[in-house]
């Protein structure tokens, strides 16, 4: 296997700026990557072979002209199925839309291409991101290199499959309420939900009523992740909540974590249950930032219980995408889909209100956190990954949990939009990776990937991954 599947991004922009690898050459690597890993992890639902290696060809020729390389110049990136390439269909992972093919880039796609950035193809998703595991009735199940047997988490299942399984070093994600985190946790990625805002969503059919949504990236590194967001950060029209750029670089900032940190850690957010294998590994990893100089304290304090009220929300977001064709499509789509669609309709005003309560409460208890604290520290996940076909898991270690506890950890962070980052924390007795969830203050992804790296550089993982193909 040659060490190029694995190597981080940077350090392919570093070997095709000194010109000892052309795009061109790492195109066909990948693609070559694809015919063999693919058909076991189904990461990856459609590809643009031709056009990416032409592309990687017109690319190799300017920089041997002399043409200055862009950032991600030449680097091959996967792009969920929820998101537009021109050009390339975007099925959302569902049946009625399987030819319906995107006129243009989404945002973030224009910007990473923008940057150089080459995309090979649309990584799978459950449709329409409505599970936490990737399977759906287009394109079938995505399985996680670390055990084929498992999932590789959801709804960024096909991007997290396609980075850890040696097929590309990025992939895009989307976050309504762990989307990305959920499958860094179980694949062993580095997984960021920005900040709202941090990246502009869209173009928007519909502004969101109740922002959940968050774009960002699946990498192997955390320096990559912080490339990435240089890339793609920024203000842009069609998202009326997107942010000003930084005035500073994020990878520039990187490696500058403020010492002697006042960090919280809460093992169970006052609620959650955590399964042991996985414990063991947060708290060693816990460890490391007591280790590094800082003040870790165990927070007392738990969140008010905001799991119906997401839920809510995020069924009435996707209900306003999808009402108008929901009736002719219904007999094709997914039954617990459809199901939870169909609840929507008799959400009230009253039902907005209590919504609007919830939230304003969770957002005072984080505020109050934040107010002592510098960081959050929490498992990112509840337990390794489950099976690949589903469903989740309805206990940990033989006490039953609630439905969205196998989830307990990060859809709280998306109803009140903070940034959170799931670090690869180490692998359990069972060989499957388990994450650390980093939360920062309001707007503070700079801190989250400053303490992500600090604690790569304590706990190095990327010389470790699947052995697949």
């Amino acid at each position: 296997m040659s060490s190029l599947h694995y190597e981080s991004a940077g350090k392919l922009v570093e070997l095709i700026k000194s010109k000892k690898l052309s795009p061109f050459e790492l195109m066909e690597k990948t693609l070559k990557r694809i015919e063999t890993i693919n058909p076991i992890l189904n990461a990856f639902v459609s590809i643009r072979a031709d056009q990416a290696m032409e592309e990687a060809r017109a690319m190799t020729e300017q920089l041997a002209s002399g043409k200055d390389p862009a950032p991600l110049a030449g680097i091959p990136i996967g792009v969920k199925d929820l998101e537009d390439v021109k050009g390339m269909v975007t099925s959302f992972g569902s049946i009625p839309y399987k030819n319906n093919v995107a006129r243009d880039n989404s945002i973030q796609v224009a910007r990473l291409r923008a940057a150089g950035a080459i995309v090979v193809g649309k990584t799978n998703t459950p449709e329409f991101g409505f599970t936490g595991f990737t399977k759906n009735l287009l394109y079938g199940v995505t399985r996680n290199p670390w055990n084929l047997e498992r999932t590789p988490g959801g709804s960024s299942g096909g991007s997290a499959a396609a980075v850890a399984g040696g097929i590309v070093p990025l992939a895009t994600g989307s976050d309504a309420g762990g989307s990305i985190r959920i499958p860094a946790s179980y694949s062993g990625c580095f997984g960021l939900k920005t900040s709202f805002g941090r990246v502009p969503r869209g173009p928007l059919p519909l502004v969101h009523t109740h922002p959940l949504w968050c774009m960002g990236p699946l990498t192997r590194t955390v320096e990559d992740a912080a490339l990435y967001l240089d890339c793609v950060a920024g203000y842009h029209p069609c998202d009326p909540e997107s942010l000003p750029a930084p005035a500073q670089s994020f990878l520039k900032r990187l490696k500058n974590m403020p010492t002697g940190l006042r960090i919280a850690y809460s093992p169970t957010l006052g609620y959650a249950r955590v399964q042991k294998e996985v414990m063991i590994k947060i708290e060693e990893a816990i460890k490391c930032f007591n280790d590094m100089g800082h003040q870790v304290e165990l927070w007392e304090g738990e969140l008010p219980d905001a799991g119906e009220t997401w839920s809510n929300l995020f069924n009435l977001d996707l209900y306003g995408q999808l009402h108008q064709d929901l009736d002719s499509n219904r007999e094709e789509m997914g039954k617990t889909l459809v199901k939870a669609l169909d609840q929507v309709r008799s959400f009230s005003i009253e039902d907005h209100i209590e919504a609007r309560k919830v939230r304003t409460e969770l957002n005072r208890t984080i505020r109050e956190l934040f107010d002592q604290f510098d960081l959050l520290l929490t498992p990112a996940m509840p337990t390794e990954a489950f099976a690949a076909k589903g469903p989740p898991p309805g206990e940990i270690d033989g006490h039953p949990i609630p439905l969205l506890g196998a989830v307990a950890f990060t859809y709280p962070f998306n109803l009140t939009g903070h940034p959170a980052a799931s670090v690869p924390a180490g692998l359990t007795k069972n060989g499957l990776p388990a994450g650390l969830q980093i939360i920062g203050p309001r707007h503070r992804d700079d801190l989250v990937l400053q303490a992500s790296y600090a604690f790569e550089r304590m706990k190095p993982w990327n010389d470790r991954w699947p052995n697949i193909g």
